[in-house]
């Protein structure tokens, strides 16, 4: 499996003969291995030249940039298609303006949102001291939330199903980390004014850029997404299929590192309107979130070990199948 490649310090990228050489401040200069290569993440302030983007692109490598004092989530460099095929978009388009396939679509993601929502609070149900009352109330919301799924007829219906079951989701997340340091309060985005605010802030900009990347291995155009509208945003698709896949990866992973104290108040710095993790916070975050990305497990259907990265590349391909007809898309379900 390629590598990701995460670049915190400051420095300049640029093409060196038939390789890529990074010249940093701090470690001098490093060659990157293209050809092992899936993604680049830039955190620090790193130059790039022109005949850098075009070998990036020539060899197919995403680059996310990320603010280098902050950590917001900047844009990506998305090269050149280079798996085309008119009739999976045309096939992608036609689902996005056939209002009923595309709910039909919307409604599986949701589907597929809250059965891992409902998964992350039975994993927890039986390992926490307090709040296993609440957790079951909760699951039973859910189970009935997802019986009538069928019955939401418009894709905003879909996302207040979806917000409303989020915010109940949340509001069990002190049960799971009973940490005083990281209470929930509220859900607050941009900015995010409390410490558990900026972990998941965090941990979602970097699952829709992961997704992302899932997408360019595929015929798939991300910018046609079924439940977040297609408009003037560039990307959609990654923002629906992370939905499924932010529970059981970001929300796992931040309550794994609060509950053995791989993160605490230290690693975060208080801003003027927000609370943000520091760049020390952002490297443990993304070293554990990378050695997650590469865990195996038994895949039911395929009969085989899959990473938890290659799962994403799935379930965008089931998504292609469904839209050339081929079989009907049932997202997926983690199953521990």
């Amino acid at each position: 499996m390629k590598k990701t490649l995460y670049i915190f310090q400051k420095g300049r990228l640029r093409r060196k003969d038939n390789s890529l050489l990074f010249e940093g401040e701090e470690t001098g200069k490093k060659f990157i291995p293209v050809e092992d290569t899936n993604d680049l993440y830039l955190f620090g302030e790193v130059d790039i030249s022109k005949s850098s983007m075009e070998f990036l692109s020539q060899k197919e490598i995403c680059v996310h940039y990320f603010n280098q004092y902050y950590g917001y989530y900047m844009g990506t460099f998305y090269p050149r298609e280079h798996l085309n095929s008119g009739h999976v978009i045309l096939k992608q388009a036609e689902h996005y303006i056939d209002y009923e396939k595309r709910v039909d679509l919307a409604r599986q993601i949701i589907f597929g949102s809250i059965s891992q929502m409902t998964q992350v609070l039975n994993y927890y149900k039986n390992r926490i001291v307090s709040g296993a009352d609440e957790i079951t109330a909760v699951i039973d919301d859910f189970k009935k939330q997802l019986e009538n799924l069928d019955q939401a007829k418009e894709i905003e219906e879909l996302m207040a199903e979806e917000g409303h079951a989020r915010e109940k989701y949340y509001s069990l997340f002190d049960y799971i980390i009973q940490n005083k340091d990281f209470p929930f309060e509220k859900r607050t985005k941009r900015p995010p004014l409390n410490r558990l605010n900026a972990l998941i802030s965090f941990g979602n900009s970097l699952c829709y850029t992961i997704v992302l990347s899932e997408t360019y291995k595929t015929y798939l155009d991300p910018r046609i997404g079924f439940l977040h509208s297609t408009n003037f945003r560039r990307f959609s698709l990654n923002l629906d299929v992370a939905e499924i896949f932010k529970p059981i990866i970001v929300d796992r992973l931040i309550f794994s590192l609060l509950n053995r104290k791989q993160l605490n108040k230290k690693h975060f710095d208080k801003h003027t309107n927000a609370i943000l993790l520091s760049e020390e916070g952002r490297k443990i975050f993304i070293r554990e979130l990378d050695e997650r990305l590469k865990q195996t497990k038994k895949h039911r259907g395929l009969g085989r070990n899959v990473s938890n990265r290659r799962l994403i590349r799935l379930e965008l391909y089931k998504i292609q199948k469904h839209l050339l007809e081929e079989k009907e898309y049932k997202p997926y379900k983690a199953q521990w």
